[in-house]
């Protein structure tokens, strides 16, 4: 795509972004409490190659430790959880339109797997939250895994930019990303990200998270979304 001349007026060509995956949104549509919709979840899966080895590899990860070899869906699932596989693969067909070729120097496993650590200790603190204060597994999940995805759009949108926003970041690795994206970027992954999500009309909990997630003392942010204080712990 031809890049806008500034990132902001990029927020005014969101339909220059793509749509959320139809893959995507047929795993979104799925109630996987029945066997006929995990089994269909798993049909979807099986028909993409690249998230059906990326929740295998997961299953296999030191993250579960369980010492298996694991090598289906069917005892992924058995170990993940089908909520955990239906999200990760929701994530992962999402960040999979945000994907250019050839890559750039943003760091695209580098981008999921922190992402995918927060969303886990995301769901680790639920589980010491009331219930009437938890938020779903799902929706956990989710904000977990997608909280930076505003840097896919950053490269998406500016390609050019984004690999000199990563070789800085690589130059100089002692210092906050946020004082970085502030020299350089008139908009940082946060906003744009929460642009993404509006785009693809996310649920606003999770637009929150993207948004939020690195100012969750933001008392405004903060209210009614307890997402944005558990991903911005999480990080930490």
């Amino acid at each position: 795509m031809t890049p806008p001349e500034t990132l902001r007026q990029a927020l005014n060509l969101l339909d220059s972004l793509p749509a959320i995956p139809n893959i995507a949104r047929k795993i979104l549509s799925l109630k996987i409490i029945t066997d006929e919709g995990e089994r269909a979840l798993f049909e979807l899966i099986k028909q993409d190659p690249p998230i059906l080895s990326k929740i295998i590899g997961l299953s296999n990860s030191p993250l579960f430790g369980t010492g298996q070899n694991i090598l289906t869906l069917h005892d992924a699932a058995a170990l993940l959880g089908s909520k955990r596989v239906k999200m990760t693969a929701l994530s992962l067909a999402m960040m999979s339109s945000m994907k250019r070729k050839p890559a750039g120097l943003l760091d695209i496993d580098g981008l999921w797997q922190p992402s995918l650590a927060v969303a886990m200790t995301m769901d680790t603190l639920a589980r010491y939250m009331p219930g009437d204060h938890r938020p779903s597994e799902d929706e956990i999940y989710l904000a977990g895994l997608l909280h930076d995805i505003g840097f896919m759009a950053l490269d998406y949108i500016d390609p050019w930019l984004s690999d000199q926003f990563h070789a800085r970041l690589a130059a100089e690795p002692g210092r906050p990303v946020e004082e970085i994206e502030a020299e350089m970027l008139e908009i940082n992954h946060c906003e744009l990200g929460a642009e993404l999500g509006r785009h693809w009309d996310l649920p606003k909990p999770i637009i929150a998270v993207l948004r939020y997630h690195h100012s969750s003392n933001d008392a405004q942010a903060a209210i009614g979304h307890p997402l944005v204080a558990m991903a911005n712990l999480a990080e930490k």
